[in-house]
């Protein structure tokens, strides 16, 4: 059978993706939203490690006619892992490996700062709730406010997972403008003298300690809430990893090739998931608006309870790490650092806001095991 070179042309050009943008503009606006992500991500380093697989998934997610989601579809098996929580823990065991939990262990009352810190989750739960979200989903969208991106992918993967892209860009988001949004609200909620309190040095944490830190933590917080067992579990196995001092060729792959690859289908997972159907709602914007609103009540939360620290220790507790307790590491204890450095020149606070600063990931953990506990299926 002939066939005319005109005719296989235009055959070419009405089965062609371009085509079926005509009856599927929606399709068109979701490009043009990654390409701005893939902007943010690029142009103005906005947590470009994960942002930009996140935007290169929604764009190949929304070209028309690939097949790519459908059962068989490459991005369907590449989301097996969003759903059995398999990357967001792997991401767990490579932020466990490289961080240290000396800070903390030092001064254990940092643990009460990331526990206030996760004041947001709860507010924005309940906001959620009075907005008309299900119980299930409301406690997803509250988890945005632990600024903890695997955290909240988790949480939604299990209790929300057609709301998992736009939770998991507001988190992404927000964790990426932590310099912007925590400023303001440390120079509103502490004072010029308080921002100036110089801290004593820790103390000097002994290898013991630090190995029997992860341990001991997986031991009694997954015992006490089995559902956050997948990333304590990895957290601290990460950790034991870089503090046991015999597994440092494990300990270095996971902070560096093993992570970088999770890291590249998770995003390409979470991408994959923001449709036009689903993306393109008024509940998108809902949730991006109490993310915002979680972040910094979560940020608010961590500052007031490090003022009353502050006074109840006759000023040595600067209130500024009080906001780090958001999880973000290391970037929100950076930001009480270089805050704290403004007021005074000579303030050194960087150690001090990791304690919290860790606490937070710890926190941020248990609180959405929590909510997985009672708003899960099983």
């Amino acid at each position: 059978m002939e066939f005319s070179f005109i005719e296989v042309i235009r055959r070419i050009l009405a089965e062609s993706g371009f085509a079926a943008f005509a009856s599927q503009p929606r399709n068109l606006v979701m490009l043009i939203i990654a390409c701005v992500l893939l902007y943010m991500g690029i142009g103005k380093k906005f947590e470009p490690l994960l942002l930009v697989p996140i935007a290169f998934g929604i764009l190949m997610a929304n070209f028309p006619l690939t097949g790519i989601l459908d059962d068989g579809g490459l991005f369907k098996y590449f989301y097996f892992g969003v759903e059995h929580a398999i990357y967001p823990s792997i991401i767990f065991l490579g932020i466990g490996a490289m961080t240290d939990f000396g800070p903390l262990i030092a001064r254990p009352s940092s643990l009460l700062l990331g526990a206030a810190a996760q004041f947001g989750i709860f507010t924005a739960f309940l906001l959620a709730l009075a907005l008309g979200f299900p119980a299930a989903v409301a406690a997803a969208i509250g988890v945005i406010g632990g600024a903890d991106g695997p955290t909240a992918i988790l949480t939604a993967s299990k209790l929300a997972p057609n709301f998992l892209p736009a939770i998991a860009i507001a988190a992404y988001s927000y964790m990426a403008l932590i310099p912007m949004i925590q400023p303001p609200l440390m120079r509103l909620l502490t004072t010029p003298k308080e921002r100036e309190i110089k801290m004593e040095q820790l103390r000097t944490v002994s290898k013991t300690e630090k190995i029997m830190f992860p341990i001991a933590v997986a031991i009694f917080v997954i015992l006490l809430i089995p559902d956050t067992a997948p990333l304590i579990g990895m957290l601290m196995l990460g950790n034991l990893f870089r503090e046991c001092g015999v597994t440092d060729r494990l300990s270095d792959t996971a902070q560096n090739a093993l992570c970088n690859i999770v890291t590249i289908f998770l995003g390409l997972s979470v991408g994959c998931k923001a449709i036009a159907d689903t993306f393109l709602t008024w509940d998108t914007i809902k949730i991006i608006l109490l993310g915002l609103l979680a972040f910094m009540l979560s940020t608010c939360g961590g500052l007031l309870l490090g003022k009353v620290m502050c006074k109840l220790t006759g000023g040595k507790i600067n209130p500024l790490i009080g906001s780090a307790g958001v999880s973000a590491v290391p970037m929100a204890a950076r930001v009480a650092q270089m805050e704290g450095q403004k007021a005074n020149p000579s303030n050194f606070l960087l150690m001090h806001a990791m304690g919290p600063n860790v606490a937070g990931v710890i926190g941020s953990a248990v609180a959405a095991g929590f909510m997985i506990k009672v708003f899960g299926m099983g």
